[in-house]
């Protein structure tokens, strides 16, 4: 359906032109959403930031989400109680594994964005970009951590998220992009021709690309 993130990205822009005149702030969940957002930034001519959230999987299964953590001066945490009930995750794990996802977020903010500030989102219209949606765990949290830095509007924008996931969300953001919402998808990569995982150095460097257009005061990029 894409051949990468980066047609992804492109393909996404092209859905969002309407907001390019609301000054918007992209903000992607990394390491995935970063080259997709890139895209949606560069075409949009705005500024590019990430939002670390973190998974927590289900004991032997990482990749089922059983809660999501954003970090901050509150930390925000969902929990998936569908799961946790189903594979009798108790309070104290959930807790432990808050904590060491927490770290990693310190870890990745650093490597990421060094001492670069936050670009702030207050008052205006922030596009959170991923590059795909299962559960939609990850992306709740996020919402509700990007909530708190009081935007003018909150817009989720993805390449693809089953429709149900897609409705369970409505709630959560002003508006909901979502290009493709195929009624049954297992992992996100299934849609993607070339679904290689992003690496610290891509995400450091699109960010650092992005800030330098910025900096630069470059045109906007014409959307097909």
């Amino acid at each position: 359906m894409f051949a990468d993130r980066t047609d992804a990205g492109r393909r996404l822009a092209a859905a969002l032109v309407h907001l390019r005149d609301r000054h918007p702030v992209v903000l992607a969940l990394p390491r995935g959403g970063v080259p997709v957002g890139f895209e949606v930034a560069k075409a949009l001519a705005a500024p590019l930031d990430i939002l670390l959230v973190r998974k927590i999987g289900a004991p032997f299964q990482p990749e089922l989400a059983a809660a999501a953590i954003v970090d901050g001066a509150e930390p925000v945490l969902v929990r998936n109680e569908e799961v946790i009930r189903a594979y009798g995750i108790d309070e104290e794990w959930i807790e432990a594994e808050a904590s060491r996802q927490l770290a990693e977020i310190e870890r990745r903010r650093r490597l990421y964005c060094g001492d670069r500030a936050p670009v702030s989102v207050r008052g205006r219209t922030a596009i959170l970009v991923d590059d795909g949606i299962a559960t939609g765990t990850t992306v709740r949290a996020a919402l509700r951590a990007l909530a708190r830095l009081a935007p003018a509007r909150r817009v989720l924008a993805v390449p693809v998220a089953p429709p149900d996931t897609v409705a369970s969300l409505a709630h959560e953001a002003d508006e909901i992009v979502a290009l493709e919402q195929p009624e049954w998808m297992g992992a996100v990569g299934q849609f993607y021709r070339d679904f290689t995982q992003t690496e610290d150095e891509e995400v450091v460097r699109l960010l650092a690309e992005a800030e330098r257009r910025q900096r630069g005061g470059s045109s906007v990029q014409k959307v097909e």
